[in-house]
């Protein structure tokens, strides 16, 4: 064993005495010596610069190690601390805020890989592919591979830097290392290499869900219908399917969830079913209202009112959750198999495609109001929520979140991916490039209104939290 560290060390030095004698080397060559002094003095001014030299150079290495040693030791009580708090802080606080934070930072990691890996493939200079934010941890580079790889100190994110992004940013490098000097095909598809990582990863994480724990009928067939309910009351029967919900057309449960929050001017839903026997019927029905707490919910009544309810169960006014039904359900069999993950998987990713766009146009169209929305603290409190049923819901929401982000970043609006490729586009059009400067003000402006439109959303979910 002492044998093999003797070994280990002398290797070490080795390696140590050919990095500084190539240094030695490269010092000496950029600075020669005076053609006026003597050869003897010239020599002795070498001997002295060489040592100089070799000095300078043991203690840069020295203090490399040093560094990489406290890296290590950092990075091993960062993880500690995040194994620890999982482990012995289930459903805290700080539990919830770390899950939170370790789903994001995965997500986004997962996105500027899609970056990072289209951006090598097209030939793009990349100066640096880093997880985390903040102080650098720990950080290597490959041989032959210039990119620099970094594991920072807060487990926030991540990003890849592509040189140029935004123009021609660096004068020692080629020009075709420039994303900005690729083709158009190439940039739209370094661009929407993040989104489409996202939207795979959304797609694995509900297939494993489905094949670990199973899953329900995701199509909108009615599963049950509740007895002397408004739907049992106007006739609608378990098999039937619900094509359409107040005006809009669906073919997904997640979907008619959603069409159901959209504002309303009328006291009722409309519904046009399909029966079995392939007939469509149009309702119109009137939903029962709920007080919804968390061990039941309770009909209001015209005997029974909301004031009568907050009486009996001494509730907070302002805190009363309530909610429309109308007595039906999806069918609660849970089904198995690898085939029925992969139909679940499907039809899952592309019903929650669907209702986001839903969503984002009915925030444009007025018929949600921007309180719909969540930022930091509002995930937080579904992280809260989401967690006390287990490691699938968890899943499920990190599912959800990437197909969010995805959809998020395609939008065709400035600082987002999908804003850059709009750029390309008009570039397409007009057959020239935007002046870097000028779409630079765009992402600026851009990013500016998306921090704003964080901080309203952040300020009406702390005043919901607390208030």
């Amino acid at each position: 064993m002492a044998k093999k560290q003797d070994e280990v060390k002398k290797q070490q030095k080795t390696q140590k005495e050919e990095v500084v004698n190539k240094e030695v080397k490269k010092t000496i060559k950029k600075s020669p010596a005076k053609k006026t002094t003597t050869k003897k003095v010239e020599k002795a001014e070498k001997v002295e610069k060489v040592e100089e030299v070799k000095e300078n150079i043991v203690v840069k290495e020295d203090k490399k190690e040093e560094s990489a040693l406290k890296s290590a030791i950092e990075l091993v009580l960062i993880i500690a601390a995040i194994i620890i708090i999982l482990v012995f802080f289930p459903n805290t606080v700080i539990w919830n805020i770390v899950v939170l934070l370790l789903i994001l930072t995965a997500l986004i990691f997962v996105h500027e890989f899609g970056h990072f890996i289209i951006g090598k493939l097209c030939g793009v200079h990349i100066y640096e592919f880093a997880l985390g934010m903040g102080p650098k941890v720990l950080g290597f580079k490959r041989k032959n591979d210039p990119t620099e790889y970094n594991l920072r100190a807060l487990p926030i994110g991540g990003y890849c830097s592509l040189a140029g992004e935004e123009g021609e940013d660096d004068g020692s490098l080629p020009k075709d290392k420039f994303m900005c000097n690729k083709s158009k095909l190439r940039r739209v598809a370094i661009l929407v290499a993040g989104v489409t990582m996202n939207f795979i990863t959304a797609f694995v994480l509900l297939f494993l869900i489905s094949f670990i724990w199973g899953s329900n009928e995701q199509a909108s067939y009615i599963g049950y219908v509740e007895a002397d309910s408004p739907a049992a009351r106007a006739g609608m029967n378990t098999g039937d399917k619900i094509i359409e919900c107040n005006g809009h057309k669906l073919s997904t449960w997640d979907k008619l969830s959603v069409i159901t929050m959209l504002k309303n001017d009328n006291n009722y839903y409309e519904y046009v079913v399909k029966h079995q026997d392939g007939k469509e019927e149009k309702y119109q029905i009137v939903p029962d209202e709920y007080v919804v707490l968390d061990d039941e919910t309770i009909k209001i009544t015209e005997d029974h009112t909301l004031e009568d309810i907050i009486k009996e169960k001494n509730l907070d006014k302002d805190k009363v959750t309530t909610s429309k039904l109308i007595g039906i359900g999806a069918d609660r069999e849970v089904k198995h198999g690898f085939m029925n993950a992969l139909d679940y998987a499907s039809k899952k990713f592309t019903s929650l495609v669907s209702t986001m766009f839903l969503i984002l146009g009915s925030l444009f169209t007025g018929k949600l109001g921007l309180d719909a929305l969540s930022g930091p603290v509002g995930m937080y409190t579904v992280v809260n929520t989401v967690a006390a049923y287990g490691l699938s819901n968890i899943l499920y929401l990190a599912a959800y979140l990437s197909i969010n982000l995805g959809i998020i970043n395609i939008l065709p609006f400035p600082a987002f991916d999908g804003g850059r490729v709009l750029f390309i586009g008009i570039e397409a059009i007009t057959g020239k490039k935007v002046d870097p400067k000028v779409e630079g003000y765009f992402h600026t402006i851009g990013f500016m209104l998306i921090m704003l439109l964080m901080l309203y959303i952040t300020w009406h979910d702390i005043v919901s939290l607390f208030l």
